[in-house]
């Protein structure tokens, strides 16, 4: 609260709560880029592959990795793809998706090494009412994740099952 010109106090004129885009403000062929970055690190790889049990020696093993054609560890391409999509959460989804219905593509096309920073955008590519649930739509979500050099390292068609605003909890 702040203070009035009279030294009392007063109440906020409104409050801002952050969230999701509901169904409706969401357009076709609109870019969102998320920010900020995020630097993978050896950390992260370490602890991401050992919490999904995947002992995949070209996330572990860094004397075995500098043998493989890459000449070191890569990250690990789940690790990529939960951050690129992760990265749209705030500014899409909080708070106004009901459900992940399934990824049409995943792509990788360049190696995710420790150090690089991941920067994700989001263009919708599609989206129309259910025809199954009344008062949610369907939107098709393209993710793409670039390095700090602007690579594309990642991509993804995602769809999602997303409120629409009249009937949001």
């Amino acid at each position: 609260m702040g203070k009035d010109a009279g030294g009392g106090t007063r109440e906020p004129q409104r409050e801002v709560v952050q969230r999701g885009l509901y169904f409706e403000e969401m357009e076709e062929g609109v870019r969102y880029v998320h920010r900020p970055g995020r630097t993978a690190t050896e950390t992260d790889n370490v602890l991401f592959t050992t919490l999904t049990m995947n002992t995949q020696s070209l996330h572990l093993d860094a004397a075995w990795s500098a043998e493989q054609p890459f000449g070191q560890r890569l990250m690990n391409s789940m690790f990529t793809l939960s951050t690129l999509v992760g990265a749209s959460v705030a500014q899409l989804t909080e708070g106004t998706i009901v459900a992940n219905l399934g990824f049409e593509s995943v792509r990788f096309p360049h190696p995710v090494y420790h150090g690089d920073t991941l920067y994700s955008e989001t263009v919708i590519l599609a989206k129309r009412l259910s025809e199954s649930r009344p008062g949610q739509g369907i939107v098709t979500f393209e993710h793409t994740a670039r390095n700090q050099h602007g690579v594309v390292v990642a991509t993804a068609v995602r769809n999602t099952l997303m409120q629409c605003k009249g009937d949001a909890a």
